[in-house]
C-alpha cells in the first residue's frame, strides 16, 4: 500500500493541522498512493504525565469525524500505551511506521516530538527515514494573522470565553457535544424552555452567555447558550451547558445534541427577580438575533 501518511495528535484540527492535510492528500494524488492520518489514543501526556495532561479540545469520535470530513482515505488511531510510551523513537518507527504502515512519506508539524521522553526530533525521523526507505517531511508553524496557530493558544481562548477568536484560530467554530439531560424545567415556566447538556468535551468555555448554533435532526438552528451555575437561582453546584434554540419546540431529553459557540454575549449574572431574569434573555435573544442578521450563514448551514 505504501500510504503518505499525516502522524500527530491532531487535537482541534485546526488550521496547522488542516494544511498538513491537504498536504498529505495531495503528495497521495500525485503518488497514486492511499492518504492517512495516525493519531493516538488515549493523548500521549495523559499516560506519560496524566497530572499535567492538558483537557483536549476535541473528543476522541470528534477528532475521528474531523479527519474523515477533510477528505482523507483512512484513519490509523494507535493505543498508546505506558509499555509503549518507553519505546525509543527508532523502534516506533521500525515497528509502526515501517513494518505496520509499510509508509512512503510521513508528514508532521514543526513541534512533532516523538519517542522515549520525546526524544524523536524532526531530524532523526528524517534521517530513519533515510535508513528504512521513507521520505519526511514537516509543515512549518501556521500563522493566522499575528498568532502561531497552536492547540494551546487555542484552548486558553475557549477557556477565556473568547470563543470567535479561538474559532478564527481553528477555522471552523468550537464545538461541545453534549446528552441531553432532565432540568429542573424552569426554562419552560419562563417561556425559555432549554435543553441542559451534559458535555462530552472537557474544554468548556468560560462561564457566561454565548451565541450559539445548535444541530437538531440534521439542521442547525439559531441558539443561545449559558455556560454556568444559575446564580439567580443559586441551587447548582457544577456549571451546566443550557441552550435555548429559538423557534423550535421539541422533545430532546436522552439525544446528543452539537452546539457550536460563535460569540460571547455577556458574563453570568445574578438577577433579583426570574421577571428580571426573563427580560435579559429576551434582550440576549434580540442580540442573538443581530449577530445572525450580521453575518449571515458564514458559521453555519442551514441555519433557520
Amino acid at each position: 500500500m505504501h500510504p503518505v501518511l499525516a502522524l500527530g495528535n491532531f487535537d482541534g484540527l485546526h488550521r496547522g493541522h488542516i494544511k498538513i492535510l491537504e498536504r498529505v492528500k495531495r503528495r497521495a494524488g500525485e503518488r497514486g498512493a492511499t492518504s492517512v492520518v495516525m493519531t493516538f489514543d488515549p493523548h500521549p501526556p495523559r499516560v506519560v504525565r496524566p497530572d499535567k495532561a492538558p483537557p483536549l479540545i476535541m473528543t476522541t469520535a470528534q477528532r475521528l469525524e474531523a479527519i474523515a470530513d477533510a477528505g482523507l482515505q483512512g484513519t490509523a488511531v494507535v493505543r498508546f500505551t505506558p509499555e509503549l510510551s518507553q519505546w525509543d523513537p527508532e523502534t516506533f518507527v521500525r515497528t509502526v511506521l515501517v513494518e505496520w504502515l509499510h509508509v512512503a512519506e510521513v508528514w508532521v508539524g514543526a513541534n512533532f516530538l516523538f519517542g522515549r521522553d520525546r526524544a524523536g526530533t524532526f531530524s532523526l525521523l528524517r534521517s530513519l527515514g533515510a535508513r528504512y526507505g521513507f521520505r519526511a517531511e514537516k509543515i512549518d508553524p501556521v500563522r493566522y494573522k499575528e498568532f502561531v496557530v497552536s492547540s494551546t493558544r487555542i484552548r486558553r481562548l475557549i477557556t477565556e470565553g473568547r470563543v470567535d477568536e479561538a474559532g478564527a484560530l481553528l477555522g471552523h467554530p468550537y464545538v461541545v457535544d453534549g446528552t441531553v439531560v432532565e432540568g429542573a424545567r424552569r426554562g419552560r415556566t419562563i417561556g425559555f424552555p432549554t435543553a441542559n447538556l451534559r458535555p462530552h468535551n472537557r474544554v468548556i468555555p468560560r462561564n457566561g452567555v454565548y451565541v450559539t448554533a445548535t444541530l437538531i435532526e440534521g439542521q442547525w438552528r439559531r441558539s443561545v447558550t449559558n455556560v454556568g451555575l444559575r446564580p439567580t437561582f443559586g441551587d447548582a453546584t457544577e456549571p451546566s451547558v443550557e441552550t435555548f434554540v429559538m423557534n423550535w419546540n421539541g422533545d430532546l431529553y436522552g439525544d446528543v445534541v452539537r452546539v457550536r459557540f460563535l460569540y460571547r454575549l455577556r458574563d453570568e449574572k445574578k438577577f433579583s427577580s426570574v421577571e428580571q431574569l426573563k427580560s435579559q434573555i429576551m434582550r440576549d435573544v434580540d442580540r442573538a438575533s443581530s449577530y445572525f442578521e450580521r453575518t449571515g450563514t458564514k458559521h453555519m448551514l442551514s441555519v433557520s
